[in-house]
C-alpha cells in the first residue's frame, strides 16, 4: 500500500531535483582537467516551478533541462570549470538535499501520527 499525499509528491520532485544538480556538479568538477569541457547547470527555481505544475496536471516527471553555464573564464585550453564554484553548488546541493529528506520525514511523520490518533 502506498500512501502519498500532494505533499509528499512535492517534495519527492524535490529531492530528485537537488540530486540532479548534485549530479550535474559532479560531473563538472570530475571533468576540471578535461580539455574544452564547458560546465553545466540548470535552473533549479524554473525546474522546480515545472515540476509542481506537472503534479496539477497528473503529468510524469520530464528528464531536467541541462545548459551550458554562461561567464564563466576559460583557461587556455578551453575548459570553464571553477572548483570553487562546484563546491559551492555542491553544498547548496547537499542542503537542499538534507532539507528535503527533512521536510519528507516530517510529512510522513504527521501521516503515521494521524494513523495512531486513537491509541
Amino acid at each position: 500500500m502506498e500512501i502519498a499525499t500532494r505533499m509528499s509528491e512535492e517534495i519527492a520532485r524535490y529531492l530528485d531535483l537537488a540530486a540532479s544538480e548534485a549530479k550535474l556538479t559532479a560531473a563538472n568538477m570530475a571533468n576540471l582537467d578535461t580539455p574544452g569541457y564547458r560546465s553545466v547547470g540548470m535552473d533549479f527555481e524554473a525546474e522546480m516551478r515545472e515540476a509542481l505544475e506537472s503534479i496539477d496536471t497528473g503529468e510524469p516527471a520530464r528528464p531536467v533541462r541541462v545548459k551550458a553555464v554562461d561567464g564563466l573564464i576559460a583557461r587556455p585550453d578551453g575548459n570553464n570549470v571553477s572548483m570553487d564554484r562546484e563546491s559551492l553548488h555542491l553544498a547548496e546541493a547537499q542542503l537542499k538535499f538534507k532539507t528535503g529528506v527533512a521536510l519528507l520525514r516530517s510529512e510522513y511523520q504527521e501521516i503515521m501520527d494521524a494513523i495512531h490518533a486513537d491509541k
